[in-house]
């Protein structure tokens, strides 16, 4: 567990890193491209710095922005209160989490934040509602398990940062469409590589966010069900939990292709993991990690 957590703290730091950059070049070719001249280059990295340091500290904020959550209360969410108070003392977390609730009939749930200190866990209406109380305990462990891993540092910066990319490509899209880059004078050939690495990091911009979800293993999922059933001693209650969740039929209309990875089950009922998940898929299969649980037993 412990190599894990050094694992994703390293590809936290190495990916905002790569992020900066992907910015910096995709706003000074964008800057080029509206002939601003020499001045492109600061106004592309005073933009990379400030959009990568707003992700990484306001990446929590952001997640729960864009899944319109609220905040959990003692008098409307007595059960989920003490399911997590319980919790936080048999997982030997450091500071309670905060808990919100998104208004959403899918059962789902995801954690968030950039480290213990500053961690959510939010879960939908739907859970709430069709979980009982040692189900509902079994994913709100293994929230806390993403929590203790430090898997909710790794997976709030990508979301955030793979929404970002996103918005920019679509941004730059629409200028290209107004009129797109201008020959200007003898200056622009000297701009040139940079220029060109700009457009080729812009058009391959949904599969650099693509593959920055991906670098989330999806051993996470595993590791997080083993470590809940550590702090549970009940993995009927997760394993049960999964299967209601798994098999619900509703869309959940918050969420989008940046914050997909971040729920315990994918949102999404048409991107169902299947057995032996490909490559490309944010979450194991429900089979497999069900499968896996029992084998704890």
């Amino acid at each position: 567990m412990f190599e894990d957590i050094k694992k994703n703290k390293f590809k936290s730091w190495l990916i905002v890193l790569v992020f900066l950059v992907f910015i910096s070049l995709i706003i000074y070719y964008i800057c080029m491209a509206l002939d601003l001249g020499p001045i492109s280059i600061f106004i592309a990295m005073a933009f990379s710095i400030a959009s990568t340091w707003a992700s990484y500290y306001y990446s929590d904020q952001i997640v729960l922005k864009l899944n319109k959550a609220r905040p959990a209360t003692k008098e409307e969410n007595l059960q989920l209160v003490n399911i997590l108070d319980a919790l936080v003392v048999s997982s030997g977390l450091p500071c309670k989490p905060k808990l919100y609730v998104v208004e959403d009939m899918q059962p789902n749930a995801f954690a968030t934040g950039r480290n213990p200190e500053n961690a959510v866990i939010c879960v939908t209406t739907g859970l709430l509602d069709r979980l009982e109380y040692y189900e509902l305990e079994g994913v709100i462990a293994h929230e806390m398990a993403h929590i203790k891993n430090y898997d909710i540092r790794l997976s709030a910066v990508v979301s955030v940062m793979v929404g970002f990319v996103v918005m920019l490509a679509d941004w730059f899209t629409r200028i290209a469409f107004w009129g797109g880059a201008r020959d200007s004078d003898d200056d622009s050939k000297g701009n040139a590589i940079l220029m060109i690495i700009g457009l080729i990091f812009l058009i391959l911009s949904p599969i650099f966010g693509k593959l920055m979800q991906l670098a989330i293993s999806r051993k996470r999922e595993f590791l997080a069900d083993a470590t809940a059933i550590e702090f549970t001693r009940n993995p009927d209650g997760l394993i049960s939990a999964l299967e209601k969740i798994s098999s619900d039929p509703n869309e959940l209309k918050v969420a989008n292709n940046a914050t997909e990875n971040m729920y315990i089950v994918n949102p999404f009922r048409g991107k169902k993991a299947k057995k032996s998940s490909s490559l490309w898929s944010t979450h194991p299969s429900t089979e497999d990690r069900i499968e896996a649980l029992r084998n704890l037993r």
